[in-house]
């Protein structure tokens, strides 16, 4: 497989259908143990209600999944993984619809493009691996998304933070201005924070 070159010991490309039940797995990965420093049990549980594999980002090309890859003495490199298989450390996006966060199923969803003229642009499902945290690859997701939507025209990115993603947005230049509080059907709350930046 020939991918962009690694930036920061990873490759990139944008996800394709292939890649969701990949992407599902490490999806289910980050939620069960990125989160159990943070949220109780009940807390992630009602979490994933508002998370999920989005097929619209994959259809408009403007989510990305993230490799840790091997440099090879021909300046090329080769994907870590097992039997040979990828290893998918992180998958994250941005958006150019107005649905901020949320799944295929997720309720409350708005497939309107955004103008970038007067809408903001969102960065979207964001999500690493548990063995790859703390590494560089949720600010790599950032940038990716970041410079793609400044190329589509967009001047503003917003996004909605889980609990534990909010750190990462912060130092990224991120400031809140809203939160969403949900009730899942386990009776626990679910907050999400809403975040935009300049681009």
């Amino acid at each position: 497989m020939t991918l962009p070159p690694l930036a920061n010991g990873f490759s990139w490309r944008l996800a394709t259908e292939a890649d969701i039940p990949a992407i599902e797995d490490l999806m289910r990965l980050a939620i069960r143990h990125n989160m159990a420093a943070f949220l109780s049990p009940s807390e992630i549980s009602a979490a994933t209600e508002t998370m999920g594999v989005d097929r619209a980002l994959i259809a408009d090309r403007t989510y990305f999944v993230v490799f840790a890859g091997e440099r090879q003495a021909s300046g090329e490199y080769t994907e870590k993984g097992r039997g040979g298989a990828p290893s998918m450390v992180g998958c994250g996006g941005w958006g150019k619809r107005r649905t901020l966060y949320g799944g295929d199923a997720s309720p409350g969803r708005d497939d309107r493009l955004s103008d970038p003229a007067r809408d903001a642009a969102r960065i979207r499902a964001m999500y690493t691996h548990p063995d790859w945290t703390r590494r560089g690859v949720g600010s790599l997701l950032l940038r990716l998304g970041e410079d793609a939507a400044r190329t589509a025209g967009f001047a503003v990115i917003e996004l909605g933070s889980t609990i534990p993603g909010e750190p990462l947005y912060r130092a990224r230049g991120y400031s809140e201005f809203a939160r969403d509080r949900h009730v899942g059907a386990n009776g626990a709350e679910n907050i999400v924070i809403r975040m935009r930046k300049a681009l």
